[in-house]
């Protein structure tokens, strides 16, 4: 078999940089003279997606069936690797078994803000965490033979304008928060491809960013594979090719693949950097298109998603031991989604899942209660409605316990958009109080793509947080509720007292040209213990149906070990969580207590075990931005271990050697309780705050499309008020319109981007055109742009394809 070096030479220029970009919306470019197959992409965070008839980005048409399991959000929970690993080996036989090479997920960006619309999606608001989750999953999907691509790399924090959005964020921040995720997984599961975000990141676009895919990825990092696009995250494919972007997805036609080539023979563009991506493209196809198509037993994936959700599920309250529910039992079920239930988030990653299980089917088929009946409670569209109230409370005074499942709806968390509150609708809080005051033993289970505030948690006896668990999620509550299966989660995010408490309130999402990442490195817990701001359950928090204590702490230079013990009368799991912080006087701004370790101990009653959790080369780094490289701050160190951020009884002091540094800055000092001020920010930048505003001149391709809104052109502000009542409507119905969403926060660039052929960058210039007011010229610009891009279109398919013909000549 020929090496790679060598089939990149056989190629003509234009069949190089053609291989840059896709054949169409999922598929890479077959190159049949050189025995290169196309092979498939396909959406797949928690389950595959692939579209066979229609396609789209935005998992608006059918897919094939395949399992829907817990969505990453979920599966952090478990604080499980092996978990972890096993969901994402299922993944990966999936997608083999339908002839999927790439499997887009998992996602683990950093939950910036629990406003995120897509942190249903990620793992965690802590590095450590998410990372080792990831790998997991890397680890597993990769061993079926598929590809696994981590996402979104990097610093992808809002839906808002999230193709145009400027993350304006200093580089310790940057490297210690939202980097060391996908460096684990890098160093620890070597996937063979990554994706890169929408957004710009300090100013360059995340596909075209040098010092991210080249300094950071490969050349500090040892990353090997190809850098995929999000679809329709290219900007300058040239601009891409030097930067270490691979492959441009979905395709743009031939229109970047002419650049790359005019730029080549022009000599902006080495021919070295081009072939580099080349054979990137190749050794990924190569390495996932000989494999046999995996053997799928849907039945097996179904049970491991039902197991899944459940060890995952965390139990936040448990009044009185109301839980687990006793032999006989009566319940009365009440709410909109015990049978229309709500397990999946909207987006992409939306699953076609093989079979939905409903908490009134799986509770009405467990043998430890009885079901009373059901009432629907609330509506799902937020409107109060007094006879569903009425209905609910009357069952609940005819049962033992009542079990209610409140949620968040649809329209409140979606790719595309961000959530504007942290609170359950008013409607399903007030069934809440009603049903309290007919029944006390209320068991509240929560559907949930993330964190909401719990104002009103003192009417719930019990208070399940099951998140988003996949297509056996309820099967996996009832497990969990009737003691078949011990509640092992534990949160994988803070949940605040309110929205007002959290480290960017005000400021997420930001509405302009740049997101400003004030708050530094304290993201989440990091925030609340730093600034010692009171929070409704802490990161790392859950309870179980038995208790653990820990005792006899030892610490040395490899690590801490603790003895933990099972001291209830159940056997059960717990999660002991290990954080360090720095003692005394730290030239580095940095939190009280960082996560640097975990492990899951499972422990029979009474039984006792002796758990190690041992330092790495992350555990008391920080970055050091004089240096450009990765330091130990000399000093000494608190080791703290427990079963959370604010639970740990076993501390202990360590000494490390390092550099010794400077006091703090004292402009920093007010950065860790407040963020930082114009002042604070600029010194963590080192550079001058970039300017925010949108400009007020004409607009560009890169200007998101709903500030058609104030365009010069009458033509573009209808073009917007059109967009926009569709977007309206589609929220009046509860159901998010993704494709409008997808348009409206997007740039005009995609008219293009992700035309397949149909638009050039010509078009969609001249689109400019007509809406900053040049109507008349605007409108022949397009039309002569059009019937120019489909010449030079065919043209260049036609040159393709011909060189392909040369093998049989």
């Amino acid at each position: 078999m020929k090496d790679t070096a060598q089939l990149v030479n056989e190629l003509t220029l234009l069949e190089k940089a053609a291989l840059l970009s896709g054949a169409n919306t999922w598929e890479t470019r077959a190159i049949e003279r050189i025995d290169l197959p196309a092979i498939w992409l396909a959406d797949g965070p928690h389950g595959v997606r692939k579209q066979v008839g229609s396609a789209d980005h935005l998992g608006i048409n059918g897919s094939e069936p395949a399992t829907c399991f817990p969505t990453a959000a979920t599966i952090a929970g478990s604080w499980d690797d092996d978990l972890a690993e096993r969901v994402g080996a299922a993944l990966g036989a999936e997608a083999s078994s339908q002839g999927v090479g790439v499997l887009l997920g998992p996602g683990l960006n950093i939950k910036r803000s629990p406003l995120g619309g897509r942190n249903f999606e990620y793992f965690s608001e802590d590095p450590e965490l998410s990372g080792r989750l990831a790998a997991a999953y890397v680890r597993g999907i990769q061993s079926a033979g598929v590809a696994a691509t981590p996402k979104h790399f990097a610093v992808n924090s809002q839906e808002l304008r999230r193709m145009v959005s400027d993350s304006v964020v200093d580089e310790r921040t940057l490297r210690e928060i939202y980097l060391t995720a996908f460096e684990i997984v890098v160093r620890e599961s070597a996937p063979w491809a990554i994706m890169s975000s929408y957004n710009l990141i300090n100013g360059t676009y995340a596909h075209e960013n040098t010092h991210l895919l080249q300094q950071v990825l490969r050349e500090e990092w040892g990353f090997h594979g190809a850098v995929v696009s999000d679809w329709g995250g290219g900007n300058d494919a040239v601009t891409a090719v030097s930067a270490g972007g691979t492959l441009e997805m979905p395709s743009p036609g031939f229109d970047s693949a002419r650049a790359i080539v005019a730029a080549v023979e022009s000599g902006e563009l080495p021919m070295a950097d081009l072939d580099a991506r080349v054979s990137e493209v190749i050794d990924l196809v190569r390495t996932v298109s000989p494999r046999t198509a995996a053997t799928v037993d849907l039945d097996a994936h179904h049970a491991l998603a039902r197991r899944a959700a459940a060890e995952s599920a965390v139990l936040l309250r448990n009044e009185g031991g109301i839980l687990p529910l006793g032999e006989g039992t009566t319940v009365a079920l009440v709410g909109d989604f015990a049978t229309t239930p709500r397990f999946q988030g909207a987006g992409s990653s939306l699953v076609n899942a093989t079979r939905v299980s409903t908490l009134v089917e799986a509770m009405g088929a467990s043998s430890t209660v009885t079901l009373a009946g059901t009432a629907q409670g609330f509506r799902r569209d937020g409107g109060s409605d007094p006879t569903l109230i009425a209905e609910a409370v009357a069952l609940a005074s005819r049962a033992d316990v009542v079990v209610l499942a409140l949620g968040l709806p649809e329209i409140a968390e979606s790719e595309g958009l961000d959530r504007s509150t942290l609170a359950l609708p008013a409607d399903q809080v007030e069934l809440l109080a009603s049903i309290h005051s007919a029944n006390p033993r209320t068991v509240v289970v929560l559907s949930a793509g993330g964190a909401v505030e719990t104002p009103w948690s003192a009417h719930a006896a019990a208070l399940v947080h099951g998140y988003l668990g996949g297509q056996a999620g309820a099967e996996a509550i009832v497990d969990v509720l009737t003691g078949v299966v011990e509640p092992g989660g534990r949160l994988a995010e803070t949940l605040p007292i309110s929205l007002a408490d959290t480290p960017t309130a005000g400021s997420f999402p930001s509405r302009a040209r740049t997101a400003e990442y004030r708050e530094g490195p304290f993201v989440g817990y990091r925030h609340y213990e730093s600034a010692a701001v009171d929070v409704a359950y802490p990161f790392g928090y859950g309870l179980g149906y038995t208790t653990f204590a820990y005792r006899d702490l030892a610490v040395d230079e490899n690590g801490a070990q603790a003895t933990v013990t099972n001291t209830g009368l159940r056997a059960g799991s717990d999660v002991v969580q290990l954080y360090i912080g720095r003692l005394g006087e730290s030239g580095v701004l940095r939190p009280v207590r960082e996560l640097k370790g975990y492990t899951k101990v499972w422990l029979e009653p009474g039984e006792s075990r002796r758990v190690s959790l041992a330092f790495t080369d992350r555990t008391f780094r920080f970055f050091d931005v004089g240096s450009d490289s990765w330091q130990v701050e000399a000093g000494e160190y608190e080791i703290a271990v427990g079963a959370n951020s604010q639970d740990l009884p076993l501390r202990a002091t360590i000494t490390r050697a390092g550099v010794s540094l400077p006091l703090l800055d004292e402009r920093l000092a007010t950065v860790s309780t407040g963020g930082a001020d114009d002042a604070a920010f600029a010194v963590m930048l080192k550079r001058a705050i970039p300017d925010s505003e949108w400009g007020s001149g004409p607009l560009e391709v890169n200007d998101p499309m709903d500030r058609m809104s104030g365009a010069r052109g009458a033509l573009g502000r209808m073009a917007f008020r059109i967009l926009d009542s569709r977007r309206r409507k589609a929220e009046a119905a509860g159901t998010p319109d993704l494709n409008i969403l997808f348009l409206l926060n997007g740039p005009f660039r995609v008219i293009s981007k992700m035309s397949g052929g149909l638009a050039t960058s010509r078009l969609t210039a001249a689109v400019l055109t007509l809406v900053n007011g040049q109507s008349v010229r605007g409108l022949g610009r397009i039309i002569g742009a059009f019937f120019r891009g489909r010449r030079e279109e065919k043209a260049a398919k036609r040159a393709f394809d011909a060189a392909a013909q040369r093998k049989s000549a």
